[in-house]
């Protein structure tokens, strides 16, 4: 057996854009059920045969809007995919849904499909702060579809957005204290972000929308690791909190540089030392499977150099940490990080050290882009690299 994978899957189509999403989605008036399940099936039977003996732990449909998928879809791509690989016993397949009334009611047969995780797209628990985010559903729709979730899949999470404009530490400490009483195993807890090309950057540019600052920000993010600490779903991410066993663990192959396939537009993957891109537009991806058999349009080596270099960023992220010496070793590096700088964040609180574990502190995790920046191994690549 070659190593573990994870499979993800795009589906490009939503009902509607949200003014602050910068991912890869598409509005459309129909859509060709049949003709996405056959070309998704052959862009996954693409992957699937430049990978073979490899070991299946999870399945991630993204968007997009998988829950506007035919849960006959689902289903095909799942049987395909365990036909290809044989699967962990406890494979996740998780399912990215939206809390409208319409896709609830997919809800039991995409469980029935083979979905076993789902992750909904709350996003606030406030109808004013639902209509400023350009959601289609209402604080009490949201609530139903999670009840209908957690009544049909074995694990169930949640997204919500904090850090709105005018939105002070009271209501969202409030907010989250409810959010924590619905009782799921995991939370992803975003602060809003202004991101180029979207609605809301537009609206920034010509003086409509003013994000919050960045010291309430950050006031509110270590409130945010407090709560959900004491409430039993620590920080295990950035982002991300979870129950003991309950973290996402198809994420965390991405953050502890694992390999995974992706199929579908604009799906990235990371396996046989390289990265891979699909084409974005549905119909440019469509076209280049006819023409290729597969949705490729980028695919670049990745150097032992970059590769270790994105281990360090993804690994920082989390919880647990990096140890530097493994990585520098599974990429045949003499070492990593400068190791003076890494002492002077240790010193200041930014950065913790236990035995060769390297760990990121609540401080250094708000200022994580500018620790990576100075821990980076000063030297060359060629100075680096350890001779064959």
């Amino acid at each position: 057996m070659a190593g573990d994978l994870a499979l993800y899957i795009h589906w490009p189509f939503c009902v509607s854009k949200c003014p602050y999403c910068d991912f890869n989605s598409h509005v459309r008036e129909s859509i060709d059920q049949q003709a996405w399940r056959e070309a998704l099936l052959a862009d996954l039977a693409y992957e699937a045969a430049l990978l073979p003996d490899r070991r299946l732990t999870s399945i991630f449909f993204g968007g997009g809007t998988p829950s506007l998928m035919d849960p006959a879809t689902a289903e095909a791509l799942i049987s395909a995919a365990r036909r290809h690989w044989p699967a962990a016993d406890d494979i996740e397949i998780t399912l990215e849904a939206n809390p409208s009334s319409v896709e609830a009611a997919r809800f039991a047969d995409l469980a029935s499909a083979g979905i076993n995780r789902v992750s909904l797209g709350l996003q606030s628990l406030d109808d004013a702060a639902l209509r400023f985010l350009g959601r289609a559903h209402s604080a009490s729709e949201g609530l139903a579809a999670l009840d209908v979730a957690q009544a049909n899949f074995d694990r169930v999470t949640f997204d919500l957005i904090y850090a709105l404009p005018g939105q002070s530490a009271v209501d969202w400490q409030t907010m989250l204290t409810r959010a924590l009483a619905l009782g799921t195993g995991h939370l992803s807890l975003y602060q809003l972000t202004i991101e180029p090309g979207t609605r809301f950057a537009a609206m920034h540019a010509a003086g409509k929308l003013e994000p919050t600052d960045a010291d309430t920000a950050a006031d509110l993010y270590e409130m945010t690791g407090a709560i959900t600490a004491e409430a039993g779903l620590p920080l295990y991410e950035i982002s991300n909190h979870a129950r003991s066993g309950q973290e996402s663990r198809h994420n965390l192959t991405y953050w502890r540089y694992g390999d995974y396939a992706g199929i579908g537009p604009g799906a990235h993957g990371r396996r046989l030392g390289a990265r891979t891109v699909r084409h974005k537009k549905p119909e440019n991806f469509l076209s280049g499977l006819s023409r290729n058999g597969h949705g490729i349009v980028e695919e670049a080596p990745l150097s032992p150099i970059e590769s270790a270099d994105e281990a360090l960023v993804m690994g920082l992220r989390l919880a647990e940490g990096i140890v530097p010496h493994d990585i520098a070793n599974r990429f045949g590096l003499d070492r990593l990080l400068d190791e003076r700088a890494v002492a002077r964040l240790v010193a200041s609180g930014h950065l913790t050290k236990s035995g060769e574990r390297l760990r990121t502190t609540p401080a250094g995790r708000l200022l994580l882009d500018h620790i990576l920046g100075q821990i980076a191994d000063p030297q060359p690549p060629s100075a680096v690299m350890r001779s064959a």
